[in-house]
């Protein structure tokens, strides 16, 4: 589903972010990115989703190569990928109801199709009875649960999370990784950049290992590894 060859990342002033990637990832994975800050998992994660572009490299999804892509074809690509970030990113003048819908309406789904998947989104996350109060109204880990369902809403084949639980407490944080669990199991591919240590070694998934943007270690059931 997912192929990765030759990647590399420079930002400004020559400093590499990511140097020579090579990763397959299949349909159905669960896979963690781990790695210091600054290791390059957040860069390869925008990668993915064609927020920036590599300097050299390609990116192959569903067998194509997204580098190529023309600029009108990407809401076409990112239909297929949601995506959950670590500092929420909800529009706080909008209940929740709409701020799930915000991300079918970008797509031009009609207001029937609106009404029919938000609620089913919210209910996967267990939200469904929040769906017109404010995103301050809710908990940090409410909060990230609405994250989701706006990355889920769409149905995508692939979900990318950059430490989707870094600011929240260990209890909820085993909260929202068994959601993604969850929605791995119905069939997502699912990709989670974190730190966190316990929720690698508690799921035993496979876990990639980034140190200064090189990729040093691909475990098919692994634990976390402090690279440096």
């Amino acid at each position: 589903m997912i192929e990765i060859y030759h990647l590399h990342k420079e930002y400004e002033q020559g400093v590499a972010a990511l140097k020579d990637i090579n990763l397959t990832i299949d349909r159905g994975e669960f896979v963690f990115i781990v790695g210091a800050s600054g290791a390059g998992k957040s860069t390869l994660l925008k990668l993915i989703i064609r927020e920036i572009l590599p300097n050299k490299g390609s990116i192959k999804i569903f067998g194509r190569d997204i580098v190529r892509l023309k600029n009108r074809e990407i809401p076409l690509l990112r239909r297929n990928i949601g995506m959950v970030f670590q500092d929420f990113r909800l529009l706080q003048d909008r209940n929740i109801f709409e701020n799930v819908a915000f991300t079918l309406r970008v797509t031009g789904a009609s207001t029937r199709e609106i009404r029919k998947r938000v609620p089913l989104a919210l209910s996967l996350v267990g939200l469904k009875e929040k769906a017109f109060k404010k995103p301050n109204e809710l908990s940090g880990g409410e909060q990230q649960r609405v994250c989701v369902a706006r990355a889920i809403v769409n149905r995508p084949s692939i979900l990318l999370a950059d430490e989707p639980t870094g600011n929240l407490d260990p209890g909820t944080s085993m909260e929202i990784m068994n959601l993604l669990h969850d929605i791995n199991v119905r069939g997502a591919t699912v990709i989670v950049a974190t730190h966190a240590k316990d929720l690698v070694d508690h799921f035993q998934k496979r876990v990639v290992v980034l140190e200064y943007g090189s990729l040093v270690s691909d475990q098919e059931r692994g634990v976390y590894i402090n690279a440096r």
